[in-house]
């Protein structure tokens, strides 16, 4: 078994090194050299010359089958990009509303009718009546499915997309007698989700129905926010959690008739991988599942390392670019630590346990024990090797995940097999399941309450952008290593256990003290194409405007990652999506005390969503007329009035925070006119940190401003836009000046400290 390993592990590790790292022109070159490489090893003997053989024929065939699909499986799409054309395509999963359209996953044949994977964009509200197995005759403009935000990615190819289609209004259906077998799973999804939604109460359907089939588009967006702080994000990625707990419901039902339960047992698993998507983690589960239960029927042992190198192998062999996927990595990285930590954490708990417990009470006592050892074992051997990969593609690290694991489990067991066996009767007994929905409900609900309860906890969730977290996780890494290496007979783990959580405690400490030891710290939060500035003085809080990518989450994770859960003062420039559309998201994390608000536009759909926020949730609000002041900590707070007219942008608030020798302003997306009437009228003072206007447009920052100010510090809050922004004027001015200039693009989030 451990020779498949060799080469499946090199076949895999030869597919990551093409995606990442080589051009895909020497992929063929380098596996036909790495073929011949092999040859070396039939001067060695004994177990080297085998081990060299399979490893340089793994790197062999990896290389070259990546170079191969590069080539030709990419042809039938290569057709298409850059055409608008009218096509043929098969709906393979139910449509998605969006703000301007509706996406709708399909096949779509080209000239010579190869079926080519494409994500359509459709306008019109019929769009949203399509179903899987409906065909369409669209024109649509196509490009290659390899930019998002307009930087090169795989994402999509990672999920076999190749193609991104445009199709306007031109677009028929036609919807067929039979529909093809590929569609049922999707089908079926998608009458357990309508089962769903007609047995549950609306505050847990969203929640069961992410359980059973990882869709996460009607979970409101607060109650995903707690899962992902709280460590549990990963229930409603259907994974190997949801597989195990379907296996051992097959496997009581069929009792001991391994054969049985074998046949079923996998049919069953590989219909539910494809109801819940055919993501790389249920197809992970669902083969890894699939090997235990062959393993005894072939009389061979399950060999946890040659499963796992040859799941991944099948995986990465239908489609490379797989390799790219974030929810792969993820599940194979939590099983690879599951099966290198947790046997040894177990066992080295359970030898502490009485063998022989002699009483009732002992032996419950015990099996209550062995049960909380397992939770917590597995728990920390599955974010052994996740924790740095959560750092480098999310930027924050999970603290209190094995404790909400522990609180969890049950519940998840019984929210998952509970909401699966009412959806089923749903189908045929709509009213019985409506009774039973209420009782599977009472788990769903303790899960909403647990995970929204911890995730409010100050240090849940850690940003690991600071110098001292990244030092505290490679000396945690470190400490692993050298106890793998040599922890010898005894494994004692106490001390690299108190070493890392020690200094945890001390890098968690130095992150809040850099970022609060000032007068007065300002933090221009990385929210793409948006605005939220943070500031502290002296124990008290502010937040200047909440808007851009997932801005309420950002700006409550980082007053959360200081250990704070109130913040005193938040000051809206405008009523601007990209200033104002997080409100509602932090007000449903943190405590807010106070919420000023410009008083124009009386009519807009935003301001009445963030004023019925604040009102639902207890907070204060002023409206700003004629300008106000406020103090915080040792720092002056300067709101200016609306000093324009005609637009969101010319009335909006300005601010600007002084604190002793050092001030910033904040102008919001105030145009070069509004700016002449703020230096004329505002009494500005030299200014040290100027947030700059409207994210860098040419319109903002203007020369007189610049001139009035003379700013030392500029900070450009931007992401991926249309617009041009920052504008190449405007970064000249501001170099004429003599700013210092960050971009929160480049850069990330921004922070300046007054002494």
């Amino acid at each position: 078994m451990r020779k498949l390993a060799w080469f499946a592990a090199a076949f895999s590790g030869a597919v990551f090194l093409a995606v990442y790292l080589l051009p895909e022109a020497i992929l063929v070159p380098a596996g036909a050299c790495c073929g011949l490489a092999a040859l070396a090893g039939l001067f060695l003997r004994g177990k080297a010359r085998l081990r060299t053989l399979l490893i340089c024929f793994g790197l062999a065939a990896g290389l070259c089958w990546t170079g191969v699909y590069c080539a030709l499986v990419r042809v039938p799409a290569l057709r298409l990009n850059g055409t608008e054309t009218t096509v043929t395509a098969l709906v393979t999963d139910w449509p998605q509303e969006n703000s301007y359209s509706t996406s709708v996953m399909s096949e779509v044949y080209g000239d010579d009718g190869s079926p080519v994977k494409t994500l359509l964009y459709l306008n019109g509200e019929e769009a949203m009546g399509l179903r899987p197995g409906d065909r369409l005759t669209v024109t649509a403009s196509f490009r290659m499915a390899d930019t998002m935000a307009g930087e090169s990615t795989s994402y999509y190819y990672a999920k076999g997309v190749l193609l991104i289609g445009s199709g306007g209004k031109d677009w028929t259906a036609e919807r067929p007698e039979q529909v093809p077998v590929g569609c049922w799973p999707a089908l079926f999804s998608g009458a357990l989700k309508d089962s769903v939604d007609r047995a549950f109460p609306d505050s847990t359907a969203p929640l069961v129905t992410a359980l059973l089939t990882g869709d996460k588009t009607e979970l409101p967006e607060a109650a995903y926010s707690a899962l992902r702080r709280s460590g549990l994000a990963h229930v409603i990625a259907v994974s190997g959690l949801h597989v195990s707990f379907l296996a051992g419901l097959i496997t009581t039902l069929l009792g001991r008739r391994r054969r049985l339960s074998a046949v079923v047992g996998i049919c069953l698993l590989f219909f539910f991988s494809a109801v819940a998507g055919n993501t790389p983690s249920v197809q992970r589960a669902a083969l890894m599942q699939a090997l235990l239960l062959i393993a005894p029927l072939v009389d061979r042992e399950n060999d946890p390392p040659t499963s796992l190198s040859t799941v991944l192998m099948i995986l990465l062999a239908v489609n490379p670019y797989a390799a790219a996927s974030v929810s792969l990595q993820l599940s194979f990285a939590a099983v690879a630590g599951i099966f290198l930590f947790t046997g040894p954490l177990c066992e080295k708990w359970e030898s502490r346990l009485p063998r022989k417990p002699q009483n009732f009470w002992l032996k419950l006592g015990c099996r209550v024990a062995r049960v909380i050892i397992a939770t917590v074992a597995t728990t920390l051997g599955a974010i052994v090797f996740t924790t740095p990969l959560m750092a480098f593609y999310f930027g924050s690290v999970t603290l209190i995940s094995p404790l909400t694991n522990l609180l969890s489990l049950w519940a998840v067991s019984d929210a998952f097999l509970g909401g699966l066996v009412t959806a089923l009767v749903g189908l045929v007994l709509p009213a019985v399941a409506t009774v039973m929905a209420w009782v599977v409900s009472l788990p769903v609900w303790y899960l909403q309450w647990l995970t929204a309860a911890l995730a409010g906890l100050p240090f849940a969730s850690v940003a690991v952008h600071s110098i001292y977290l990244i030092l505290w996780m490679a000396l945690t890494y470190g400490l692993i290593f050298l106890w793998v290496l040599w922890r010898g007979p005894r494994g004692r783990g106490v001390v690299p256990l108190c070493l890392s959580t020690s200094t945890l405690c001390g890098a968690l400490i130095l992150q809040a003290a850099a970022l609060t030891g000032g007068r007065l710290t300002v933090s221009v939060l990385d929210v793409g194409q948006g605005l939220s500035v943070a500031l502290y003085s002296q124990g008290q809080t502010a937040l200047v405007d909440c808007g851009g990518y997932d801005a309420g989450n950002t700006a409550a994770d980082y007053f959360q990652s200081l250990g704070l859960s109130h913040i005193d003062l938040v000051i809206l420039t405008h009523y601007h999506d990209d200033h104002a559309s997080g409100i509602p998201q932090l007000l449903e994390r943190m405590d807010v005390g106070l919420l000023i608000l410009p008083d124009v536009e009386p009519d807009s759909a935003l301001r009445a969503e963030v004023e019925a926020a604040a009102q639902a949730h207890g907070v204060e609000t002023l409206l700003v007329t004629d300008g106000a002041t406020a103090e915080l900590g040792e720092t002056s707070l300067k709101i200016y009035p609306p000093l324009g007219s005609g637009g969101s942008n010319e009335e909006g608030l300005s601010v600007l925070g002084s604190a002793g020798e050092f001030d910033v302003l904040i102008t919001g997306d105030m145009n070069t006119t509004v700016e002449g009437r703020l230096v004329k009228y505002g009494d500005l003072p030299d200014t040290e940190l100027l947030v700059a206007g409207h994210h860098g447009s040419k319109y903002a920052s203007s020369d007189e401003l610049l001139q009035a100010i003379q700013p030392e510090w500029a900070v450009i809050s931007v992401g991926y836009n249309t617009y041009g922004h920052p504008a190449a004027e405007t970064l000249a001015r501001l170099s004429q000046h003599g700013c210092q200039i960050y971009r929160t693009d480049w850069s990330g989030t921004v922070t300046i400290t007054a002494e």
